[in-house]
């Protein structure tokens, strides 16, 4: 087919990889402009522009897809479909149906649940059992469109983040290549969402990161592991920021107001049970294990952290 290609982050990359790969012509690049990054906040190109610069396809990085100029220099393409992954941008009705065939969307949840932004951290922060890929035809409605494709990832005690979007990023590239296969021989047809069991995966707020000890240890190790490596959870003692990549959860062995540092070995309470951060990092320095942390940071029981 002749393609166009939506997407920003590195998720994206696999299945733009895949896509050339499995012989399909793609016309354009469409992705985020390039944004400040690093100490010298210099402006970086996305990771999608960079891949498809790697395979000399033309690259196109508009701010809005609300201008008439826009959605001319869109639909002059002449594209069979456009695949979307992760793009950033919201495409108006305009750019949905300029393409022959419409546009598909490669959403990293098992649609219906968590709809939105943040489907794969919001899938470990709530203990899902799973999460999975979904290849959808795109409408205007947020995430609500008919479903051509659907497998599914578990997702464990250690899953993180980043793991999560590895492995969904490897397996949406399989599925889109799939799904393609199947609309040209017409083997695959789209059918409608469940309308039960719907959820929104809200936008990461920064301020979420931050470990609110009064909650159950059990939920605070989910965000751990959720927020692993972005935006990164973290608490803050002695006036100094530290940030928690891994932890364990537990019974509490006393009573103690939440935030309180129990013993030797790091337990800090928490609204119900106790949390064990076992892999920790202060700002500047390496992720170090807890035995590591407490030689250089000592935290003795009674130690209270916000």
């Amino acid at each position: 087919m002749n393609l166009v290609f939506m997407g920003t982050p590195e998720f994206s990359v696999p299945a733009l990889d895949a896509l050339v790969a499995a012989g399909h012509r793609v016309l354009a690049a469409y992705t985020q402009p390039p944004r400040p990054a690093g100490r010298g906040q210099k402006e970086q190109p996305s990771s999608v522009q960079r891949a498809a610069e790697r395979h000399g396809i033309p690259v196109r990085a508009p701010k809005s897809l609300r201008d008439a100029a826009a959605q001319a220099e869109f639909r002059a393409l002449g594209a069979d479909l456009a695949v979307v992954a992760a793009y950033g941008l919201i495409l108006p009705k305009a750019i949905l149906d300029a393409p022959l065939r419409g546009c598909l969307n490669i959403h990293a949840s098992l649609l219906p649940r968590w709809r939105g932004a943040a489907p794969i951290q919001r899938a470990i922060e709530a203990g899902d059992a799973e999460s999975g890929i979904t290849i959808m035809v795109m409408e205007e409605g947020l995430d609500t469109g008919p479903m051509l494709l659907r497998e599914s990832v578990p997702i464990g005690s250690e899953t993180t983040a980043a793991g999560l979007h590895d492995a969904l990023a490897a397996l949406g590239a399989k599925l889109i290549v799939r799904a393609l296969a199947g609309l040209e021989s017409g083997a695959l047809l789209a059918v409608p969402q469940p309308a039960e069991g719907v959820t929104y995966a809200r936008k990461i707020a920064k301020e979420e990161a931050r470990l609110d000890w009064r909650a159950p240890a059990a939920q605070l190790e989910r965000r751990i592991r959720a927020f692993n490596p972005f935006p990164g959870a973290w608490f803050e003692a002695r006036g100094e920021r530290i940030r928690v990549l891994a932890a364990a959860a537990g019974p509490r062995a006393r009573d103690a107001a939440p935030g309180t540092v129990l013993d030797a070995d790091l337990a800090i309470a928490c609204g119900e049970g106790a949390l064990r951060p076992t892999l920790l990092q202060r700002a500047g320095k390496a992720p170090v294990a807890a035995d590591a942390f407490l030689r250089g940071f000592p935290m003795p029981p009674g130690t209270i952290v916000t």
